[in-house]
């Protein structure tokens, strides 16, 4: 098995991924970079987020496992006192290929067209000013925006961002974007629904700049900011984020563990 882990930095999740090579060379793994077929990130959420980027070129041939070094996380399903069992189950057992919804975003700039993905959220927002934005559904006038943002998250960044400003829980089996606004204002020319909308998976929609402005775009946890967006098309990717499960951990056990605080013995 070919195999690369990613960890957060700090000096336990450093003195696991030492562990966990040590553990892998015994078992016959073979530590390969540049063409893993298993990532494994050590860390957080953040950290599986960096690896999903660093990989996200070759997101349709490897699988991710997280190794938690705090709370069980929404993409970590294992603990750092787990890791021979990790590595036992890896190399004996074969692993249920879970995949997970992306965030197609395509930025239409004065340069062209850039395509980007996502695994929980794509952030929009004013630099300088409040965001003033046009959003069409389906090719049609939806609303017309100005407040502070729009986050637009796939179903497994509805426990995220969107899960703050009001937004829905969303299991990630199914296939959609959910759209919430971040503070809008609401006058005679500028109104908007108010609650978040989910947009199956064959429906897209657009975000036209409506002024000239400086805008700050996140895709998860990179930024970059511009001032040249004409328009951005937000769709769901037809790409889809694979994550090997050794052992079941339903994605509503993690929502109660992270967010009502209990588990079920």
């Amino acid at each position: 098995m070919n195999y690369v882990v990613i960890d957060r930095g700090d000096e336990l999740s450093k003195k696991l991924a030492v562990d966990f090579h040590t553990l892998a060379a015994a078992r016959g793994f073979t530590r390969n970079e540049g063409h893993p077929e298993i990532v494994i990130s050590i860390g957080g959420d953040g950290t599986l987020l960096q690896a999903f980027h660093t990989y996200a070129d070759r997101i349709d041939e490897v699988a991710f496992v997280g190794i938690h070094t705090g709370h069980l996380g929404f993409f970590a399903d294992w603990k750092i006192d787990e890791l021979e069992e990790l590595v036992r189950m890896m190399a004996e057992e074969e692993p249920k290929i879970v995949r997970y919804p992306l965030a197609e975003i395509v930025l239409d700039t004065s340069e062209g067209l850039s395509t980007h993905i996502a695994v929980n959220e794509f952030t929009l927002k004013g630099v300088d000013n409040t965001l003033v934005a046009q959003i069409d559904i389906n090719d049609e006038l939806f609303e017309m925006f100005r407040g502070d943002g729009i986050v637009v998250s796939t179903p497994s960044g509805s426990t995220a961002y969107n899960k703050s400003l009001g937004g829905a829980v969303i299991h990630p089996s199914i296939e959609c974007l959910q759209i919430a606004e971040i503070a809008s204002i609401n006058n005679r020319v500028y109104r908007t629904l108010g609650s978040s909308v989910v947009l199956p998976q064959h429906h897209h929609c657009d975000i036209i700049s409506r002024k000239d402005q400086r805008l700050q775009l996140t895709f998860d946890h990179l930024n970059i900011t511009r001032s040249d967006i004409r328009a951005i098309r937000c769709s769901v990717s037809t790409r889809k984020i694979s994550f090997a499960r050794y052992r079941p951990f339903p994605f509503w056990n993690r929502v109660r563990e992270a967010f009502l605080g209990y588990d079920v013995k």
